[in-house]
């Protein structure tokens, strides 16, 4: 049986657009690109189709986490932008809030991941045969009971911030599909936004740089 993504009634936000990139704000509960039937009505990508049907995605966020989105507009731009992603030089920032307060100020988690096939989409830790993957995290202020984090993922595997948080012992608020009862039910959403993104116009060359407020 199929399940059914609920439809997500928030507007997609434009933050910058010209003839080579757009730039976007996704809301929670927006697939980044359409998913199978049922699910494949609505998404940023196909937003932004709409609009140009030249729209291509270059890197994507989970249904659940908000926040900047950059797409290209021609081919060109879609491969220039994914060498960037590919070559680790787009600068990316979340912020997120998590449950309990992490022992150290910051630090890093450096586990390898790979998907969990019979619980898909789910992701987990296999030391041999997981993919290398590293999450830089800084304390950003906190609670008796939260703690508020900027985290760098180093790469980008799938649910990697979720994951790591999790193992670190400090699982994501909201989160369906690693956090524990207490703290997934203390939100109906994941408390995860990318914030803050930083990349080369792949035209121009120039340091594009931009910022969003998480919302929770």
């Amino acid at each position: 049986m199929s399940y059914i993504v609920p439809p997500c009634t928030e507007e997609l936000i434009e933050l910058y657009r010209d003839t080579q990139i757009v730039v976007v704000n996704k809301p929670t509960g927006l697939l980044s690109v359409p998913g199978r039937p049922p699910n494949d009505s609505d998404s940023a990508l196909g937003r932004l189709q709409k609009i140009n049907s030249e729209s291509r995605v270059v890197h994507r966020l989970d249904m659940s986490t908000s926040g900047l989105m950059v797409l290209a507009l021609d081919a060109d731009s879609h491969r220039n932008l994914s060498r960037q992603f590919q070559d680790r030089k787009v600068k990316k920032g979340y912020v997120a809030e998590v449950w309990g307060k992490p022992a150290n100020a910051e630090g890093e988690v450096n586990l390898p991941l790979r998907c969990d096939w019979p619980n898909r989409p789910r992701q987990m830790v296999d030391h041999e045969l997981g993919k290398p993957s590293l999450t830089k995290y800084q304390l950003m202020t906190s609670d008796s009971s939260h703690g508020r984090v900027w985290l760098e993922p180093v790469t980008g595997r799938s649910h990697q911030l979720r994951v790591h948080m999790a193992e670190l012992g400090h699982p994501i608020l909201g989160c369906e599909f690693y956090a524990h009862d207490e703290a997934r039910q203390e939100s109906s959403r994941l408390h995860l936004h990318a914030s803050y993104l930083e990349f080369s116009h792949p035209l121009s060359n120039e340091q594009m740089t931009f910022d969003s407020p998480a919302p929770f």
